[in-house]
Order: C-alpha cells, then structure tokens, then sequence
C-alpha cells in the first residue's frame, strides 16, 4: 500500500502534466478497439507488455481469465453476470472490433484445480467450475505443447476454453456474422516475458515477434470492417440494450479454428 501511495504522489508531480489532455478528451466518452480478458495476477500486466494508453483497452480480470458460458436452454443465461454485462457492454455499446482472451504461465487458478490436496474456499470452488471443461480436455489429451508443466498446459487449453464459453453469447455471435468483430487468444510466458497468440493453422501458440506482428497487422488492415460507435459519455444509452438472455434463439454453434483469427494471412 506504501508504493501505491508514493506513486500516485509521483504521478500527480511527474507525470499527469504530459497526460492531462488525454484524459479531459477520455473524459467526454470511451472508444477502445479491444475487450481485454486476463486473469487478475498481478504479474499479468497488459498495459506494459502490450505498451497501451489509456481508453486502448476495456478490461476484464477475474481469477484464471475466466467466462461462464451463456447457457442457451435457459432464462437464467450465465452464473455470474459480471462477465456477461461486460461483454454486452463492450461488443453493443462501445463496438470493440476484437475481443482477446489472455491466459499465462504459471497461473494459481490451474494449479489448484490440478491440485486434488488442496482445500479452496466456496466462492473460489465454485467459480473454478467454470475452469473444469478444460481439465477434461487436458485429460482426453488435448494438449497444445507437452514440454509445458500440466498447469501450464492446461492454462494454454484453458484459454481455448474459454473462447468457446465466449462464442456462446448471442451478442458475440452476431457480431462474428457480421464480420464486426475478431477473436483473438492469447498466453503470457511470465519467465520469458513473452506475449504469444494462438495460431489455429498448427494449433499452437507462437510469440508475437515483428514478423508475426506485421502479419497481424496486414491481416486486419484487410479485414477491418468494424465501424466505431460514436459516444457522447461512457453510459451513453446503457439501459436501452436488449440483455444476452433476449437474443437466445438467434444461438448458433461454431467451430472454434475457424473463430479465432488467423495470424498467418
């Protein structure tokens, strides 16, 4: 808490001088291009591995870098509706053009489902369900790279996972139809300090280095169909959207590989 204090203190003295504009235009609304999922590590930094500003990203964090599936078959569509209300939020009203999901080495959520010893508190219990799917795929031998540790293993299969999960909203589906948005997933090496992206094509992640970069970039300069919404405030017509539950019987099922963007184009 003491470096925290000091460094609002070092802020306000340094640095807020130089951010000042910025954050009197952000002030008057929010246009990110990306919804952001990761885990809550605090060693998961995207606005330092990924060299953001702010208003670059919209932000999800939960433990293990998580989403409860929409269940399609009933009223009650999700769980937990955090997750859910930031997704509606970030793909109706703030039209984000790509949505990323980020896992990592060496994550706590993994090592304690694949922990059989450990006892885990209820509300941790059952939120790590949502973790479980991944522990079955792990087992059935899905597994993208086995020079990892299982818990790192299953991190990687974990974020696949969840894009999965993700892909049953409604809003997310229709706006992949639409050609308005892009999947994207990725993995964090902690020791390495490398940000890698999956690539569907060996179905295996790769580091984004500057070769990998550039292909991205190509790839989306030829893509980019997504036409941002213009906001007069960050709440603008928050209470007017139709929730994910609304638009359950537009549902549609979808092959995961061909989701996610591909890297190599």
């Amino acid at each position: 808490m003491r470096k925290l204090i000091q460094g609002i203190v070092d802020f306000r003295e340094h640095l807020k001088p130089s951010y000042q504009e910025t954050f009197e235009r952000l002030a008057l609304g929010q246009k990110p291009d990306v919804l952001f999922v990761g885990c809550s590590d605090s060693r998961v930094v995207p606005n330092l591995f990924a060299s953001t500003e702010p208003g670059d990203l919209f932000v999800i964090r939960n433990v293990g870098n998580l989403i409860a599936p929409c269940d399609v078959t009933s009223s009650q569509n999700v769980r937990e509706h955090a997750e859910a209300a930031a997704i509606e939020y970030a793909v109706l009203q703030l039209g984000v053009a790509d949505i990323v999901i980020c896992g990592h080495s060496e994550c706590g959520a993994t090592l304690a489902v694949l922990d059989e010893t450990r006892t885990l508190s209820p509300n941790l219990t059952c939120w790590l369900e949502n973790l479980h799917p991944s522990v079955v795929r792990m087992k059935n031998g899905d597994v993208l790279d086995s020079t990892l540790s299982p818990h790192n293993q299953l991190s990687q299969i974990n974020v696949l996972q969840q894009l999965e999960h993700l892909a049953t909203y409604p809003v997310v589906q229709e706006a992949l139809h639409a050609g308005k948005l892009r999947l994207h997933a990725w993995w964090f090496n902690i020791a390495k300090v490398e940000v890698e992206i999956y690539d569907p094509t060996i179905k295996k992640f790769r580091p984004i280095d500057k070769k990998m970069a550039e292909r991205l970039l190509q790839t989306m300069d030829s893509t980019d169909t997504v036409t941002k919404r213009e906001m007069s405030s960050p709440f603008t017509d928050f209470m007017s959207w139709k929730p994910c539950w609304d638009k359950l019987s537009k549902a549609r099922p979808f092959d995961l590989n061909a989701l996610i963007a591909d890297p190599t184009h």
